[in-house]
This record gives structure tokens, C-alpha cells and sequence, in this order.
């Protein structure tokens, strides 16, 4: 039997030590039902005496030109696809059309390491997936090169790449003209605006200079309609968060109330909302009469909660960049949303 570190045991190996030809060892293990019991067993107990573990997955796909995977690029840690309520419900459909496929999924995550690169052009996989990133992320230009079907999720835009996605913007004026409705002090609590990821508050920043497309797209939405209302979005607190996380956003949220009790606060995700009434609990605040707050999903807890909330279906986002990934074709245009009133805005 072969040892850790000790050369490959070869087919051609088994078929001598069985006495039948490499291709009917092939056939064992590729379509048994074509091979005789006895024969079957003979090539069974051959591998077993040496310790041959099967043809090797790499060379037989290369002989396929086919992988059979998936690969979904994060653009974050590992952790980030299983803690991230976003991410879930989107890798969820991913899986859901690998499931129906017969494909595997494999998540590569980046994080602006020099290896990003390599690990994102060296994946055993037939197509890729792209979770939101910057414009200027190199992996952007490998998954481009490399001929396989590419989608993007959320941006940015790549010529001749199909992103999927909602209308942030037009999603972001509709969301801030209800929740913004009579206040006098409104804010934003923000996803992160780049890959360093730090936490802060900055009063009306640039949006037209934020390099995360949906965080920028998301904003200038805002904007749009503030200008519209005669509000002066340079004066707009807004406090930007590290992750989408309901406890790390506590802090932040702590951070916009003290500088200055908002009124009314657009979220850029349920969860970053549920942190905004986290604080207005703390302080007594009463939902709407003293603050209106707002989100983005429409989560399961959305409801419960009485959020007012842009749904979409990160699912059915998934879906659709996963049928890109196999090189299907996808309807056009941008993800359907709504916005949902619920009894967090007046």
C-alpha cells in the first residue's frame, strides 16, 4: 500500500497487478456496469493491495475540458459567505441551480492579497461569479481573460460582462423620499465605502468617489432625492460601517446619535437598520413619531419588525448569476425590487 509523500499509484500499475487492460480499469470506476463482477472484483482488490485512490480528478477534467464548479469570487474572508444575511440568501440560489445541474460550487475568497490573483485564476471551475467589488480589483481583468462566462454581482461594470443586480440608485431615491418625509435631521447609516473598511462618520462625502458600486449607487440615491427636497446633502451625517453586521453597526449607530439625534435614517440593509432601533430603544426614541427608519432586503425579520424595507430576491440574484456561470443566457436589464411600508416610517 502507498505511503503519504510516495508517487501516485497509476491505473496502469492496477490493471498489471489485476491482469486486464488500463481501460478496463478505467471503466470501473467511470461505468462499472459495463465491466463483469469478477473482473470488477479482481480490479477492486488490485487497487486496494496498492493503495490506488481512483483517477485523478485534474486530469480528467482536463481531458473533459470541463470542471463541473462554479466559482464564486467573495471579495471578503471565508466567514463573510456564512455570516453575511446577504450573502446567504444569495449563495443559497447559487446552490440551488448547482443542486439541479449536477455542479459543484467553490468559494474563493479575496481579500487585496497578492495572491488573489493566482487563486482566482488557478480554480478548477467553468465559470465565475463576482460578489460586488471595487473597479479597480485586478481579479476583475483575470476571470475577463481567462474565457469563461463571467457575472458580476451588484458591479461594477465590466465590458462584456453581465451584471446582475437592482437599480440601487432608483431604488435609494424611492426609499429616501418615504423615510425622509418631514424630518428635519436626517442620516444615512452606510454599507463600508472601500475595500479598507473603516469605520466612521463623514458628513455629506463625496459619493461620486466611493469605490464600492453599491454603497456608491445606494448614496447618490439619497442624494437625488435630497436635492429634490430642498434638502443640502453636504450637511447629511452619514456613518459608515465596517461589515453588514447588526452588533459591529451598534457601535456606529451609537456613534450618529451622539453627534447628532437623527430624526429620520436610511440603512443600507435590514441589519444595519435593526442597529439604528437598537439605539433608538436605548435612548427611549419612539418608532416613527420620533425616528423613521428604513432598510434594504426585506429579510425574514423585516416583517416581524415592522421595517420599511427595498425587497428583492438575493435568491433569485443568485439563481441568475449562477445560469450565467454555466454559460446560459439571462433576461436583460436590472433585478425587480419594491419598497415595502411598513410602521417604521411615518
Amino acid at each position: 500500500m502507498s505511503s503519504p509523500g510516495s508517487p501516485r499509484v497509476t491505473m496502469a500499475a492496477v490493471a498489471r497487478r489485476a491482469g486486464v487492460s488500463p481501460m478496463t480499469v478505467s471503466y470501473c470506476y467511470s461505468q462499472p456496469d459495463r465491466v463483469a463482477p469478477d473482473t470488477l472484483r479482481r480490479v477492486r482488490e488490485a487497487a486496494a493491495e496498492l493503495g490506488y485512490q481512483g483517477p485523478d480528478p485534474t486530469a480528467r477534467s482536463l481531458r473533459k475540458r470541463h470542471n463541473d464548479a462554479i466559482g464564486v469570487v467573495l471579495g471578503e474572508h471565508l466567514a463573510y459567505a456564512f455570516e453575511d444575511p446577504q450573502a446567504r440568501r444569495f449563495l443559497t440560489g447559487v446552490a440551488e441551480v448547482c443542486r439541479e445541474r449536477g455542479s459543484g460550487l467553490n468559494l474563493i475568497p479575496t481579500t487585496g492579497a497578492d495572491q488573489d490573483v493566482e487563486r482566482v485564476r488557478s480554480a478548477a471551475v467553468d465559470g465565475y461569479i463576482v460578489w460586488t467589488t471595487v473597479q479597480d480589483d485586478p481579479v476583475l481583468e483575470v476571470v475577463r481573460g481567462l474565457g469563461k462566462p463571467v457575472a458580476i454581482h451588484g458591479g461594477p461594470a465590466v465590458p462584456g460582462v453581465q451584471v446582475v443586480g437592482i437599480d440601487n440608485r432608483a431604488s435609494a431615491r424611492d426609499i429616501a423620499a418615504r423615510t425622509f418625509a418631514g424630518a428635519q435631521r436626517p442620516a444615512v447609516l452606510s454599507f463600508p465605502f472601500d475595500r479598507e473598511r473603516r469605520p466612521r462618520l463623514e458628513t455629506g462625502p463625496e459619493a461620486d468617489q466611493v469605490p464600492f458600486p453599491v454603497t456608491r449607487e445606494r448614496l447618490q440615491g439619497v442624494y437625488d432625492h435630497c436635492e429634490r427636497a430642498g434638502l443640502d446633502p453636504r450637511g447629511l451625517p452619514v456613518a459608515v460601517v465596517a461589515r453588514n453586521d447588526r452588533e459591529e453597526a451598534a457601535a456606529v449607530a451609537a456613534l450618529l446619535f451622539d453627534f447628532r439625534t437623527p430624526d429620520a435614517v436610511v440603512a443600507m440593509s435590514d441589519q444595519l437598520a435593526f442597529a439604528v432601533l437598537d439605539a433608538a430603544r436605548a435612548r427611549g426614541l419612539r418608532v416613527p413619531e420620533d425616528l423613521a427608519v428604513s432598510g434594504w432586503d426585506d429579510g425574514p425579520e423585516a416583517e416581524r419588525a415592522g421595517l420599511t424595507t427595498i425587497a428583492q430576491s438575493l435568491h433569485d440574484q443568485g439563481r441568475t448569476c449562477a445560469l450565467i456561470a454555466l454559460g446560459d443566457r439571462a433576461p436583460g436589464g436590472s433585478a425587480s425590487w419594491t419598497t415595502r411600508v411598513r410602521s417604521s416610517t411615518r
